[in-house]
């Protein structure tokens, strides 16, 4: 009883936050300011005394540029903490950043998880979240997230799908009242169809490209579907065969093709959750549509794709990769009616 009064006084004292710790980038929402930070997931190390040298858009700048004494990792992988230490400090830096002083007052937090995650991997987050000097933890599902920021009625009775493509998950949910009632998880996302990129262009042009260079080449032409007209780009890397560096310039055709397997996957589980769920449901979806967020949505065609495959009508909402973090602020901001969705 005690422990809730002194929770009671704090959270009046404190800022609260809404997280998106994410494979690919880190977004953080705080009440009455709205999103305060947008940064990748990335952290750069000292090798020699365990320093941080950089974080979030700094130490991406430094990916695959560093020398022996500096590391650049990525903390989070496929959805979840993959380095512990580091993730810790990334979060530190970041809650440093956002809240501008350390505070008396430690902030209750909302934060986004895979659907697929285990009791081991929420403890991690949880505890990496305590030890960067959070108060209070609660998790949400990131499609109940998602589905909430981009203003799906969650708590009534009737079906609605959301897909969402992270960085390193995607995320297939059938929600409703408050709660998934079918939700499946696959880790392929937006980084293995970046690495699926890197494998085509050594296989198909013998060039070895980074991993940024192919995800810079996916965002500037990347599609699933035939778009009008043709798009190249340029992409620099290193002839294998002749250990030179070269550049060759590439079409979204060739970039179609480098996508069709992780794409595929992604078709599948979804194709799967259609299959599965109860016909009630299933006849709430082919009213209501399917909705698709995340980074992922933001792949030319994919909407058209789906809509192919399944027959059914797709929404993208504006801002597909602010969905998750918007809809963690929105359970923040009303969260003794909200409480239901988290999942501890």
């Amino acid at each position: 009883m005690i422990g809730k009064s002194f929770n009671s006084i704090f959270s009046g004292f404190s800022t609260d936050l809404a997280m998106d710790l994410g494979t690919a980038n880190t977004l953080i929402y705080i009440t009455e300011k709205g999103i305060v930070l947008n940064e990748p997931s990335v952290v750069a190390i000292g090798v020699d005394d365990n320093s941080i040298e950089a974080v979030g858009l700094e130490a991406k700048k430094m990916c695959g540029r560093t020398h022996s004494r500096v590391n650049t990792i990525r903390p989070i992988k496929d959805g979840v903490i993959a380095d512990f230490d580091v993730t810790n400090r990334m979060i530190q830096y970041f809650l440093k950043k956002v809240l501008n002083q350390y505070r008396f007052f430690k902030p209750r937090m909302v934060i986004g998880v895979p659907t697929c995650i285990t009791q081991v991997e929420k403890k991690a987050v949880i505890d990496a979240s305590i030890m960067a000097g959070i108060r209070e933890v609660h998790l949400v599902e990131e499609p109940m997230a998602a589905a909430i920021g981009v203003g799906i009625p969650v708590h009534r009775p009737e079906g609605n799908m959301i897909i969402d493509i992270g960085g390193g998950t995607t995320d297939v949910a059938v929600i409703s009242l408050s709660a998934i009632a079918y939700g499946d998880s696959v880790r392929v996302a937006g980084d293995e169809i970046d690495e699926s990129i890197v494998r085509y262009m050594r296989l198909q042009h013998h060039l070895n490209i980074g991993v940024f260079e192919g995800e810079r080449a996916k965002m500037q032409i990347g599609s699933a579907f035939p778009q009008p007209g043709t798009l190249t780009t340029e992409v620099k890397g290193l002839n294998v065969k002749t250990g030179v560096p070269m550049s060759i310039t590439i079409s979204d055709e060739e970039i179609r093709e480098a996508l069709k397997e992780p794409l595929t996957t992604i078709i599948a589980v979804i194709m799967r959750a259609l299959e599965k769920i109860p016909p009630e449901l299933s006849s709430d979806i082919h009213s209501n549509g399917i909705y698709l967020t995340g980074g992922g949505a933001l792949i030319r065609g994919l909407d058209k794709m789906i809509e192919e495959k399944t027959t059914l009508k797709v929404f993208i909402p504006e801002e597909p990769l602010l969905s998750i973090v918007k809809g963690a602020g929105a359970v923040l901001n009303d969260f003794s009616n909200m409480k239901k969705v988290c999942i501890n």
